[in-house]
């Protein structure tokens, strides 16, 4: 009898569980892009290798300038990675790399970009696993000579030259030549730098001439193993303190990063907007809860008749009760099966045109807790908002129900 009230009620029935389906939706995009999130940051971290750790200048970023404030400090200079490339201080490191970095705009002829520009080490094209199309990658002369030299990603290639030959031709950066010496491999993009959109030369070719500083906004210290990383870190602070003659802690003029700390920056904040969305979807529940309820009351009245027709040939309070609970919990687990199967179509869509268009490698995963706990919660709410209107039924007097019209 339940289905066939529900069929004659279709159109009702369908908004009624509106609230409760997009509430499941919610969750289900929630649980997934969180849970694919992760699982792409980690792959970004393993990118650059576990074993790596990060030097920025300044104290550690705190507040929504916290970051800018560690490209603006200029703590970090050639004699600190002179030392920390010294075996004698940080024995159990294998490289270290500084890095420098902006936005700049560069011409051939007459087209102009606006691209991020990279100096840096040797060591740059191993710490970012870069493969190349074409050309060579900078070496120890380059670097050691000031070349003005740079490697191209493939999408400058593809705006400045399109089908031409790029390596061996110039391209002017803040009215000075450099000559293009490599392109870079189409790469998928990474969550913290787009290479196919991006420069690389010498550091000692850009730091001043381009960029105009003298420090590194960035240090990449690649450690033996993962278990020798804190005595990396260790040597790392002991060298830089004494280089910059801190005595305390708290006056330390850099602040260090391991790909952990990374891991559990972005977890924090993939948390904080968990909880927000949740709750955005918690409302959407609740609003949904009490059209459940309203609805029902309102089938209470108009089924009056059929509720005393019913009692009158022997059916029970529990009966009813049962019914009308049957009732509601049957209209929210479909409006949660139905949230599942949309969240997970949505995912799917949002990812497959990230991938497609943005040329991100963000996986599509498919959150099986997020599926249990939306049958769950919908069956929840059917339960807690079934309840009123199933026992205002069971309660009806089978004589009184008879005369109402």
């Amino acid at each position: 009898m339940t289905l066939r009230d529900l069929a004659v009620r279709k159109n009702r029935s369908a908004l009624t569980i509106l609230g409760i389906v997009i509430g499941i939706t919610s969750i289900m995009v929630v649980m997934s892009v969180g849970k694919g999130a992760q699982e792409y940051v980690l792959g970004e971290i393993q990118r650059f290798g576990p074993n790596n750790v990060f030097i920025l200048p300044g104290k550690e970023p705190s507040g929504p300038t916290g970051a800018m404030g560690t490209l603006l400090n200029d703590s970090l200079k050639e004699r600190d990675i002179d030392d920390l490339s010294s075996k004698s201080n940080v024995p159990q490191a294998v490289s270290v790399i500084p890095y420098v970095f902006g936005s700049v705009s560069l011409s051939v002829g007459q087209e102009i970009e606006r691209s991020m520009i990279i100096g840096s080490t040797v060591g740059s094209q191993k710490n970012f696993d870069l493969k190349l199309a074409e050309g060579r990658f900078f070496d120890e002369f380059d670097l050691n000579d000031k070349a003005r030299v740079v490697i191209i990603g493939d999408e400058i290639r593809k705006k400045l030259f399109e089908n031409s030959e790029a390596v061996g031709q110039k391209i002017n950066i803040k009215n000075l030549d450099f000559q293009i010496i490599g392109v870079l491999a189409q790469k998928s993009k990474g969550s913290f730098i787009d290479f196919n959109d991006s420069l690389i030369a010498p550091y000692t070719a850009i730091q001043q001439d381009i960029l105009g500083i003298r420090h590194f906004q960035r240090v990449a210290v690649e450690a033996q193993s993962e278990e020798s990383i804190p005595t990396v870190v260790a040597d790392i602070k002991m060298t830089l303190r004494e280089n910059h003659k801190i005595e305390d802690p708290e006056d330390d003029d850099f602040n260090i990063q391991t790909q952990e700390d990374i891991a559990k920056t972005v977890g924090t904040i993939t948390g904080i907007l968990t909880v927000l969305l949740f709750s955005v979807a918690a409302i959407s529940l609740v609003v949904g809860g009490v059209g459940i309820m309203n609805i029902m009351l309102v089938s209470v009245t108009e089924r009056t008749r059929e509720i005393g027709l019913r009692k009158s040939i022997g059916a029970t309070n529990k009966n009813i009760l049962t019914q009308f609970l049957a009732e509601a919990l049957f209209l929210t687990i479909s409006g949660g099966i139905i949230g599942v199967l949309l969240g997970t179509s949505l995912t799917y869509l949002g990812i497959y045109f990230v991938q497609e268009f943005a040329q991100i490698d963000f996986p599509f995963t498919f959150s099986f807790n997020g599926a249990v706990i939306g049958i769950l919660v919908s069956s929840f709410i059917g339960l807690a908002f079934g309840v009123f209107p199933a026992r205002q039924a069971s309660r009806k007097s089978p004589v009184e129900a008879l005369r109402y019209e």
